[in-house]
């Protein structure tokens, strides 16, 4: 009789940012392998995060090399970039190839309890500031001692060219957060990617008129010159002011009069520890957005409520890839966020009937809380139930599922807490 082949998701205790993923014929003599090898510290050992029966061991790895390769840490290891939605898509990807079989049970950590033990070493506070402590990004932003990661050009045209160019015509764009400006440079690495797109765009779009303003904040990535000023494009007339005593940051009074009084469209990428304050000032201002945030947005309790009353919608597309402030391209999990009408077409959910959920992609909590992973919705469910956030991004909220609850919920599974997640429930039908 053959033996069986398993391939699985090992992770060291304390790195939280990245996981392994390999194959063996022993799951338990390739764990203890990793635990023998010299130098591994005692309280951070490797533990397995999944592990699952394969036909064709090295047939199921090759292909998730080649479906998640740009994940992978080092393209000569099987080191993987790592947070909650990403591990999902793994096990999601694996579960589904034609050679998967059966998922082993492992004994999983509470992962929840591990990432609080970390923060608690490091700035615990700034990382609480975040919401971030359960994604790649918290480990990047700690190594480069600043949260500022700036948006691609590549991205910005992919989002911005979904939407009906009409949304743009005789609109005041603000860039509120940005680096700008060298309107003579297409090269985002010398002047924000936001600032480039729009100016080069700017009479395809019809735009009325571009406002971007440059943050004193200590670090000039561009070489801009520390001082803050405010860019304005106003047709073919482009200008810099310098107001006395401006820092440029989004919260200066001059930028919220700004916003309140000139901005029809706010387009940037808010810095990650000031993202609740960010987003307040936001939607309280009632201007169209489009907006580039964290991933998991949706399943904390600070903007959930923005969800529930429709103020908050997931764009089209997620963000993967930024720059950093020493102009390297890092990996971070960020998506669009916006108030515009969008074109999402729902294929990633799948509505069916509860019986018809299979087995795997559906479980009961504790407290008897339904849960449904793989994009499966009950239509004929009418309690409340979990999903990840990666639901609330695929427009389960725009297809007659509604928020049940503004908090977040931590369901807990055989007295062991899982990942964040979100209430929903079925709209009720009006008469």
């Amino acid at each position: 009789m053959a033996d069986k082949k398993y391939i699985y998701i090992v992770q060291q205790r304390q790195e939280i940012s990245k996981c392994k993923i390999g194959i063996t014929s022993d799951l338990e003599q390739r764990l203890s392998t990793y635990n023998a090898t010299t130098g591994i510290p005692k309280d951070n050992p490797f533990i397995y995060l999944f592990t699952a029966e394969v036909k064709d061991a090295h047939k199921v790895e090759n292909d998730l090399k080649a479906t998640f390769r740009r994940l992978r840490e080092v393209k000569s290891h099987e080191i993987y970039f790592y947070n909650e939605d990403l591990f999902q898509e793994y096990v999601d990807y694996i579960k589904s190839h034609p050679d998967f079989i059966v998922e082993i049970p492992c004994e999983r950590e509470d992962k929840i309890q591990i990432v609080e033990k970390f923060v608690r070493v490091s700035d615990k506070k700034s990382l609480r500031e975040r919401d971030l402590a359960r994604i790649a990004i918290m480990n990047l932003a700690k190594k480069a001692k600043n949260d500022e990661f700036y948006t691609r050009y590549e991205d910005i045209e992919k989002e911005v060219s979904i939407y009906d160019k009409r949304i743009w015509k005789n609109k005041v764009v603000f860039c509120n957060c940005d680096d700008p400006v060298d309107s003579k440079t297409e090269d985002e690495r010398k002047s924000s990617a936001f600032a480039v797109f729009f100016i080069k765009n700017f009479n395809k779009l019809q735009l009325k008129k571009l406002i971007c303003i440059h943050y004193t904040g200590g670090l000039d990535l561009f070489g801009a010159g520390a001082k803050a000023y405010i860019f304005t494009k106003d047709g073919y007339e482009e200008k810099k002011d310098y107001p006395k005593n401006f820092t440029g940051s989004f919260d200066d009074p001059l930028s919220i009069k700004i916003l309140n009084e000139e901005a029809d469209i706010v387009c940037t990428n808010p810095p990650f520890s000031k993202s609740a304050d960010y987003w307040r000032l936001l939607i309280d201002s009632g201007k169209k957005f489009l907006i580039i945030s964290n991933i998991t947005l949706a399943i904390h309790s600070q903007w959930i409520s923005y969800f529930k009353h429709n103020l908050i919608r997931a764009g089209h597309n997620r963000v993967d890839w930024f720059v950093d402030p020493k102009c390297q391209t890092v990996e971070a999990a960020g998506h669009w966020y916006t108030n515009l009408p969008t074109k999402k077409s729902h294929k990633k959910l799948k509505f069916v009937k509860l019986k018809e959920i299979p087995e795997k992609s559906q479980f009961f909590d504790n407290n008897g809380i339904l849960g449904v992973s793989d994009g499966y919705i009950p239509t004929d469910y009418k309690k409340q139930f979990s999903v990840s956030a990666r639901i609330i991004l695929n427009g389960v909220l725009e297809c007659g599922y509604e928020i049940a609850d503004e908090k977040e919920y931590i369901p807990c599974k055989n007295e062991k807490k899982q990942f964040s997640r979100c209430l929903i429930r079925k709209q009720k039908e009006k008469n």
